[in-house]
């Protein structure tokens, strides 16, 4: 496993769409069940909320990895890092273990290296443990590359599921050492009314989330699914402990069907 796969941890909750009492509802009960990694964003509008629910948790700051993304309106050089100064109050932290740059934005006016250097310098000030990429594809993968140097980059988070696998990017991330982070790993619930997953879950005894989630696992990638239920957060995280077969990681291969959920315009990048 590589020492960037090492820093990344494997399971966390994810922040998406959820505000007000709903995310602090949803963030306190995942830290009350043993998570320890949160993913949030500055677009979500929700980090003060989320920084609410941690510093009401107890949990210790050195016993949480946080996430956050910086969005495009902060990406020039001058904006990013007193942006991410402001994540920072909001969350009630020092400092974010990982941050992100959202989307890549090819025509926003910032060029990659412009961001990319920015968000080095902001770990430089001890603001962040580590940066990385969001929703890059190859070409702007390998921009980030050329600008930091690819040990520099934790993880690139991207859209994957069963019906979204993307091989060829998760193939150069590979190759390249930077750590895979699923987003929408459950395809907004769709795989979870798949027939095939549902056979692979009876088979298991499991749920079909905790099958979807597993899958990736076992392909080495970090997962953050959302919810806002406990049993539903409780039943997630038993996906750590579900060992598929061979049989059913090939079943579920075959699932693929380019099921894209998320391509902003404007912000998105050609896809692979």
């Amino acid at each position: 496993m590589s020492i960037n796969a090492q820093s990344i941890p494997p399971f966390g909750v994810g922040t998406f769409r959820l505000q007000g009492q709903v995310v602090i509802d949803s963030v306190r009960n995942a830290l009350d069940l043993g998570y320890r990694a949160v993913d949030t964003a500055q677009i979500y509008g929700n980090e003060a909320d989320v920084g609410q629910a941690i510093a009401e948790s107890g949990v210790a700051r050195d016993e949480l990895f946080i996430t956050t993304k910086i969005w495009v309106d902060n990406y020039a050089a001058d904006k990013l890092a007193p942006s991410l100064q402001a994540s920072l109050a909001k969350l009630r932290t020092d400092y974010v273990d990982l941050t992100l740059i959202h989307w890549p934005a090819p025509g926003n006016g910032v060029a990659v290296e412009e961001f990319m250097a920015a968000l080095a310098d902001a770990k430089a000030q001890g603001l962040t443990r580590r940066i990385g990429i969001s929703n890059f594809n190859i070409a702007t993968t390998r921009q980030a590359i050329a600008a930091v140097g690819k040990d520099a980059i934790a993880t690139n988070q991207i859209e994957l599921s069963p019906y979204l696998q993307n091989h060829q990017l998760a193939a150069f991330l590979r190759e390249q050492d930077i750590h895979v982070t699923s987003y929408m790993t459950l395809a907004y619930g769709k795989v979870l009314k798949d027939p095939v997953i549902g056979d692979i879950a009876k088979r298991h005894d499991a749920t079909p989330a905790q099958v979807a989630l597993a899958w990736a696992l076992q392909l080495g990638y970090s997962v953050i699914p959302s919810s806002t239920r406990r049993e539903n957060l409780a039943g997630n995280l038993l996906a750590r402990q579900l060992r598929l077969t061979e049989g059913d990681m090939a079943q579920i291969a075959a699932l693929e069907r380019n099921g894209r959920e998320v391509s902003p315009d404007g912000l998105a990048p050609q896809w692979d």
